[in-house]
């Protein structure tokens, strides 16, 4: 067993089709955060409108919300790398249109919403849809480091897309749009020569039992419905970069320099996490560690609202980033292992309807909470949920907490 953990260590990104599935998802995931940040950008600098800046944001999350469903028959019964390879041709189609309109002038408020909106749709087949390719690419004893190895991609994307996306829109629109269009163009191809060995077969009839047959099975699995509905839970509470300009600017008076370091931050603890995950993967105590991570992310974000310091805030916030990872992973593989091939589609349909709802509710949340109370007293009270969260999850979950083996049912 040690020598195959080993080995896979060194062999996973030596795999043509794995490499081509992390570099596609590096270049596709950084695009989304370049074209997100530039959208806004752009939103903002025609209209000088709060509410036209959040539509954005909505534009891009009720896709997710509408699609869910139908994402997750499409996933199950079509081939999976075809339907990432169309959605990552469409997002560069949107890139180059966005271009093209930047250059001929019609680009307006109308045209922006319906980008972010479509893209906000191939984004909502696309994420589920890469969750349930990835356990077809790699044998199920190194799916965990599989799957560390894939949340790397999506913390580099973190650091790296916000930032390059901004700094190339400062030179000029056109480079974010251009750069996105040949970036996603690339993913498409990389996508397009992976290979996988066994093909999805759904005879099935499309009828309403299937189509929430997703929503059934999640339901009917204790431990599924636990790691899905804990992380739904928690992250809801533990919404506290939500509130990062505020204490970048009230608490801990640091500039635009201090915001992007403390932005950075837990995408950088994530980052090196998944790495270390990666190379020594958790072998026992899942459960337990599992609830351990949570409450190291609520201590951490209770930590973060009442520093009073840059640096200790940086340090709670490079925490918060670690210990998510780690709960990340667990609940991933747990997820992925613990459902059919027939039904992972559906099943990571719905659990990214549930992480896209904690992340756009918890930042609500969080505002309106430190609208009432302060920053301070709401990141802290929502540190200290996260903890009551887990405790309560472990009762209302026993077999979820006592859960030893990813394989366990």
């Amino acid at each position: 067993m040690n020598y195959i953990l080993l080995q896979s260590r060194t062999t996973l990104l030596s795999q043509p089709s794995f490499r081509n599935f992390w570099f596609s998802r590096i270049l596709s995931s950084t695009s989304f955060q370049m074209l997100s940040v530039a959208i806004g950008w752009q939103m903002y600098d025609l209209t000088h409108d709060a509410f036209s800046l959040g539509l954005v944001g909505l534009a891009q999350f009720v896709p997710m919300v509408l699609l869910t469903l139908v994402v997750g028959q499409v996933a199950d019964r079509f081939d999976r790398r075809k339907i990432v390879f169309i959605c990552q041709i469409i997002e560069s189609v949107i890139a180059g249109l966005l271009l093209y309109g930047n250059f001929a002038g019609w680009l307006g408020r109308e045209q922006i919403l319906l980008a972010a909106a479509i893209l906000g749709a191939c984004r909502a087949f696309e994420g589920p849809t890469s969750s349930a390719l990835l356990p077809m690419l790699v044998p199920k004893k190194i799916l965990q480091q599989a799957i560390s190895i894939s949340t790397t991609a999506g913390q580099t994307s973190q650091i790296l897309g916000p930032s390059l996306g901004g700094v190339l829109f400062s030179i000029g629109p056109a480079f974010v749009y251009s750069t996105s269009t040949i970036a996603l163009l690339v993913a498409a191809i990389l996508t397009f020569f992976i290979r996988v060995e066994q093909s999805i077969r759904q005879a099935e009839p499309v009828t309403l039992r299937s189509i929430f047959s997703g929503l059934e099975f999640v339901f009917r699995k204790p431990v599924i419905l636990g790691t899905i509905s804990l992380d739904l839970f928690a992250v809801l509470l533990g919404g506290a970069t939500a509130l990062l300009p505020i204490f970048a600017q009230d608490i801990l008076h640091t500039g635009p320099w201090g915001l992007g370091l403390m932005r950075t931050a837990p995408a950088v603890g994530a980052l090196l996490m998944s790495l270390i995950l990666a190379y020594y993967p958790l072998k026992r105590a899942f459960g337990p560690t599992l609830f351990g991570a949570l409450a190291i992310f609520g201590l951490s974000t209770m930590l973060f609202a009442v520093s009073t310091n840059l640096i200790l805030s940086l340090v709670a916030l490079l925490m918060i980033g670690a210990s998510d990872v780690i709960s990340v992973v667990i609940r991933s593989s747990l997820v992925q292992l613990q459902t059919p091939d027939e039904m992972r589609g559906r099943v990571n349909a719905v659990n990214s309807l549930f992480i896209g709802t904690s992340n756009q509710l918890g930042e609500f949340e969080s505002g309106t909470l430190a609208g009432f109370v302060g920053a301070v007293p709401a990141a802290f009270i929502g540190g200290l949920g996260t903890i009551v969260v887990a405790g309560l999850w472990m009762y209302l979950f026993p077999s979820l907490r006592r859960i030893r083996s990813l394989s366990e049912s």
